[in-house]
């Protein structure tokens, strides 16, 4: 079976739906659908963030509590491209808020016709797996795969990119401390994706009509020490790495959410981490080298911390 990208466009302009065009992943879609000179609109918790892409990206809201409003929103769309999830549980969101929802989403797409879902999940999901975001993820997957929607399963690992939240604040924290603390040894592995690598997969897979489901990966693996090492290296802060138990290195980042008014790292996330979730055996689909983009960055790369909340409690400015 060949899963390589087409690199032709459709013959006539579709439709496409992208949920969060306005934020980080589905923005990267978007610009890309836009650049094929294709149609689209998008489905959005934030109808009133700016709009980056001015009056060419129509916005329609996520209605979840109104399934029937969601499938008209849907009406005419040929390929729509999901990016909607939460990182953690929260009083405001949970993953059993995100699941139920995502299913709703599907439900509509088939109920408006959608042709072809291009769903974003990750790596080594399980409807067994003890973390909620693996096992959610997983749930989401079967539940595609059950409803007779062409689909593509596209599972990244950590992305980056300008709006990145995890690879800019390792740079935020070496930037101002002078010890970093690594949950372990910092053996455990991962395969950092450009964002825009990810937007030109799905890009690709809403072209096909094949079911498929991809590792999404970079070209480079890094243990994490490698890759804060290679971080500290790039924005010139060499600094002292101690391994800490997970517990610690948990409390030390609890700590650094209450000071910056976020959620910093969960300890479900240490544990996807050093149990190598983020890790896989195949060949990558990114050509975006994360060490060249970081280099291309190191001037800005840090120098601000990002915020999931704040992210997702001012729904009127673009992300930074």
């Amino acid at each position: 079976m060949d899963h390589r990208e087409q690199s032709s466009p459709p013959p006539a302009a579709l439709t496409h739906a992208v949920t969060g065009a306005f934020g980080y992943s589905g923005k990267y879609i978007a610009a890309r659908l836009l650049a094929q000179g294709q149609r689209v609109v998008t489905l959005t918790d934030s109808p009133q963030r700016n709009n980056p892409f001015g009056d060419r990206i129509p916005a329609h809201p996520l209605a979840f509590d109104r399934p029937a409003a969601l499938a008209e929103s849907l009406r005419g769309v040929s390929v729509l491209y999901n990016t909607y999830w939460v990182r953690f549980n929260h009083r405001n969101f949970t993953f059993d808020d995100a699941i139920r929802n995502t299913e709703t989403l599907f439900a509509a797409a088939r109920q408006a016709g959608v042709e072809r879902v291009v769903h974003v999940s990750i790596t080594n999901p399980s409807e067994a797996s003890p973390l909620p975001y693996f096992r959610g993820k997983a749930i989401l997957e079967g539940a595609l795969q059950a409803s007779g929607l062409s689909y593509a399963i596209l599972r990244p690992t950590v992305l980056f990119g300008k709006e990145d939240i995890l690879i800019n604040n390792i740079a935020w924290v070496l930037r101002r401390l002078p010890v970093f603390g690594l949950f372990g040894d910092g053996s455990y592995r991962l395969q950092p994706i450009y964002v825009d690598d990810l937007a030109r997969l799905a890009v690709a897979q809403g072209q096909a009509r094949e079911n498929v489901i991809l590792n999404a990966i970079g070209p480079e693996t890094f243990t994490y020490r490698q890759l804060v090492e290679t971080i500290a290296h790039i924005v010139g802060k060499q600094r002292l790495l101690v391994s800490v138990p997970p517990s610690l290195g948990y409390a030390a980042g609890w700590l650094l959410g209450r000071l910056t008014g976020d959620v910093m790292i969960t300890r479900d996330e240490i544990a996807g981490l050093m149990v190598g979730l983020l890790y896989v055996e195949t060949p990558p689909t990114g050509h975006t080298r994360l060490s060249d983009w970081a280099r291309e960055h190191a001037a800005t790369l840090g120098q601000r911390y990002a915020s999931e909340l704040a992210r997702r409690q001012d729904r009127r400015h673009t992300y930074t």
